[in-house]
């Protein structure tokens, strides 16, 4: 039987809606998938060590509040200092389309804006995980 993947969904910064990672957590649960949720207002340090211990294949972060841009690449960086840069870091919620490309620059997998259906992040989860097309 093939081992589910194990993703961790976390809101860092001060941002207290968690709504969004709550409908993702459960469709990626739907998918097949086995998903840790840390809940809110999770430091960069806090993700990358519960990523670790909680031995995830991927860490999706979420962001309403606008501090993506700065606490995104903070959660890679803090992976990275701890030697699990190999835990690809994906994200989504209100990021405007001008900072995805800086988000990916400093190392996030893939960016999800608002409306993204949530087969198409199971998918793209899947493929970037197994390494095969879904």
């Amino acid at each position: 039987m093939e081992q589910k993947i194990r993703v961790l969904i976390a809101k860092p910064g001060l941002d207290g809606h968690d709504r969004g990672a709550l409908v993702i957590a459960q469709a990626l649960r739907d998918y097949g998938m086995e998903v840790i949720y840390t809940g809110l207002r999770q430091s960069a340090a806090q993700i990358a060590q519960a990523a670790i211990q909680e031995d995830v294949d991927v860490v999706g972060l979420s962001s309403l509040s606008g501090g993506h841009k700065a606490l995104f690449p903070k959660v890679v960086e803090e992976l990275s200092k701890r030697d699990a840069e190999d835990i690809p870091v994906i994200g989504g919620g209100v990021i405007p389309d001008e900072d995805v490309d800086f988000l990916e620059e400093k190392g996030v997998k893939k960016i999800f804006t608002s409306g993204t259906p949530t087969t198409e992040i199971a998918k793209f989860i899947d493929e970037l995980i197994r390494g095969e097309k879904v």
